[in-house]
This record gives structure tokens, sequence and C-alpha cells, in this order.
């Protein structure tokens, strides 16, 4: 084999189309939003979470009199109303993370499936005559 000679599995970078580079531009676009996606999605998980677990309202020697909605009983004390530890807004923080988490996993395919399409060789389905 010769120094000057391609692996034929290699495309030529001097024939390889301007459209190529463009789609991995693309590609790499879509994986940055996905990021971003996942980034918020996990940031609306821990507050769903803190919202459940952590303890809230005014303090009684150590520890704060109101438990988490998940932790413990509810209170019926008038200091333990908190609007966002409300099972109401609790579902909406909970269909905000799943809404979040939805587009994350979609756009994560999406930049997959385009990166490996933009490293695809295309040949051109019409015989040669």
């Amino acid at each position: 084999m010769t120094a000057d000679a391609q692996d034929p599995d290699t495309p030529d970078p001097a024939t390889a189309s301007p459209a190529r580079s463009e789609e991995h531009r693309k590609a790499g676009r879509i994986e940055g939003w996905s990021i971003a996606w996942m980034i918020l999605a996990m940031v609306v998980w821990g507050w769903f979470l803190f919202l459940m677990l952590a303890d809230y309202g005014p303090e009684y020697g150590s520890r704060p009199e109101c438990r988490g909605p998940l932790v413990g009983p509810l209170s019926e004390d008038r200091s333990c109303r908190d609007a966002l530890r409300e099972w109401p807004a609790l579902l909406g923080i909970l269909a905000l993370a799943v809404i979040a988490t939805v587009v994350a996993a979609a756009t994560t395919v999406y930049a997959k499936v385009l990166s490996r399409l933009a490293g695809r060789e295309w040949t051109d389905p019409r015989p040669q005559d």
C-alpha cells in the first residue's frame, strides 16, 4: 500500500460537500439545546424534591415546625400554610419537570440521529448508464 493511497472508508475532504458541515453544525446546535433542556429538567426536579422533602415554617428549638408533604403528616397550623407546599402547586411543578424531561430526551435523540445522518455516505439511488 502506498503512502498516498486513501482508506476506502474515509471520504475525501476535497470532495466533501459543504452541506455536510452544515449538517454537523445543526447537530451540534441541537445537542447544545438538549444539554440546556437536561439542566433545566434537573433543576426543576431538584426544586420539586426540595419542596416535597424539606421542613419549613417557623423554627421551634432546632428544627422547623412544619414537615415536608412527603416526609410527615400535614399540619393544620396556619403558620404551615405555604402556597408552594399545597398539592395543586406541587402537581404543577411535577408537570413542568416531566415536560422538561420529555423535551430533553426528545432533543437528545434528535441530536444523535442528526449526527449519525451527517456522517453517513449517501449514494445516488438512480442507476447509472
